[in-house]
Parts: structure tokens; C-alpha cells; sequence
């Protein structure tokens, strides 16, 4: 990738999610960026195709499949990258999925699975990895604008990435001492397949549904690689007194 600086030489990160989206384009940036690489996520042939890509680009990555809401899984993931790599030094707990509906289209198990997903799988991360990075390091978050104010017809996904906020807040505390910074990245709609299904779910065209999204200041959708560039700037040296904080990157759309 043209611009890089080699930023994460010698560091190796952590991608959950990395198989698709937000979580493929900062994958492939950290590989661009100097960093050894785990890609973790449910879909094992999707994780293999971002490594391969890292590979085909000079890098060195490992896909991993795993569940990331399950501990074990999480476990495999921060095992993978000290066993192959050895040792941790950046997380992005990026993996997430969304339900659109209201508190009473929402059933019970689709809130537990959106929580799940969103929610314990940053706090097992955090949980197994933080011990790992023994050097310090760098964990973000993939919050979102819905995380830091209220959005319609998404109650699940409104309360886990505003859980995912404040988590991210608690962590900074914690571990600050350990010389491990915790930051959130909080995208507004972000041109992915997540963004096609929930026009999908709403039974919305995709035209339509584009055009709302592009209802904001900057008078777009962003793209992977702009998120990704935020991610990257997080998990570098280049915020090293940056902690805490909910980096939002959405066209203006919240202001």
C-alpha cells in the first residue's frame, strides 16, 4: 500500500472479524504496516483469504477460526499469536454483527447473541490477551456513532456498542499502569456487508438505504480503509498518550 510507514514493524496484532469489512482492510494495513498478523474469524475460509493476501504482500499472517463469543475459542486466538509469532502487542476486537428491531421485534435470543457477540467476546479478548502483552501494547475497540447516541429500530446493537464505549473506558484505568492503552474507534455507516444486511433486515433497497446512509455532513458512506486508518493510528506509537478515548470517524455524521 502506497504511504506506509512500517509503523508496526516488529509488533504482531490481533484481528477479530478480520475476515470481511472493517476488520479485512485493517488487517491488510497492519501487514502493509510491518505487523505479524492472527485473523480470527467464524468464517475460516474468509480469515484464510486476508492471510493469504498479507502473504502475497510480503507479510506473515495466520488465519484462525473461532467463535469469539466462546472463551475457549478466544483463548486459541491470543495462543495462536504468542505460539506463532511470539507475543502480542496490538488487539482490535472488531468482530460485531446487528439486529434492526425495536425492544419488541427483538426476541430474547437475539439479544443474548448480539451481546455476545459485541460485548463478552471484547471482554474475553481483553481478558486472555492483556496478560500476553507483557511489553505493553495497544487494544481498540470497534464501538460505533450508535454507541455514543441513540439510533432507531437497533436496540441490542445501541446498548452493546455503548457498553463497548464504556468497557473500553474501564480497561484504559486498568491496565494503564501495565503501559497498555485501550481506545475505541466508533464508525458512522461504513460501506461493508454489515451495512448490505441491514438493509436487508429492514427490507429497505440498497439504493435507498445508501443515500440514507450518505445523509451527513461529508455527503457519503465511509470506506474500510478510512476506518482502518483510525484503527491504525490507535495501535501505533503515533498515539502513545492516547487512552480512553472514543475516536469517532463518521463524515460528521454525529456532529
Amino acid at each position: 500500500m502506497n504511504g506506509m510507514t512500517g509503523s508496526l514493524h516488529g509488533k504482531v496484532a490481533i484481528v477479530t472479524g478480520g475476515g470481511s469489512g472493517i476488520g479485512r482492510a485493517t488487517a491488510l494495513m497492519f501487514g502493509a504496516e510491518g505487523a505479524d498478523v492472527v485473523i480470527a474469524d467464524i468464517d475460516a475460509a474468509a480469515a484464510t483469504r486476508v492471510a493469504e493476501e498479507i502473504s502475497a504482500q510480503g507479510g506473515r499472517a495466520v488465519a484462525v477460526k473461532a467463535d469469539v463469543s466462546a472463551e475457549a475459542d478466544c483463548v486459541g486466538v491470543v495462543a495462536a499469536a504468542v505460539e506463532t509469532f511470539g507475543g502480542l502487542h496490538v488487539l482490535f476486537n472488531n468482530a460485531g454483527i446487528i439486529r434492526r428491531a425495536d425492544a419488541i421485534g427483538t426476541s430474547v435470543d437475539e439479544w443474548d447473541r448480539v451481546m455476545a457477540v459485541n460485548v463478552r467476546s471484547v471482554f474475553l479478548m481483553c481478558k486472555h490477551a492483556v496478560p500476553a502483552m507483557t511489553d505493553g501494547g495497544s487494544i481498540v475497540n470497534t464501538g460505533s456513532g450508535w454507541g455514543l447516541k441513540g439510533g432507531g429500530n437497533a436496540i441490542s446493537y445501541c446498548a452493546s456498542k455503548a457498553a463497548v464505549v464504556n468497557m473500553t473506558r474501564a480497561l484504559a484505568i486498568d491496565h494503564a499502569a501495565a503501559g497498555i492503552r485501550v481506545n475505541s474507534v466508533n464508525p458512522g455507516d461504513t460501506d461493508t456487508p454489515m451495512l448490505r444486511e441491514e438493509a436487508r433486515q429492514l427490507s429497505e433497497e440498497w439504493a435507498a438505504f445508501e443515500a440514507d446512509a450518505a445523509d451527513r455532513p461529508m455527503g457519503r458512506a465511509g470506506r474500510p480503509d478510512e476506518i482502518a486508518r483510525a484503527v491504525l493510528f490507535l495501535a501505533s506509537d503515533a498515539a502513545s498518550y492516547i487512552t480512553g478515548t472514543a475516536l469517532v470517524v463518521d463524515g460528521g455524521g454525529l456532529a
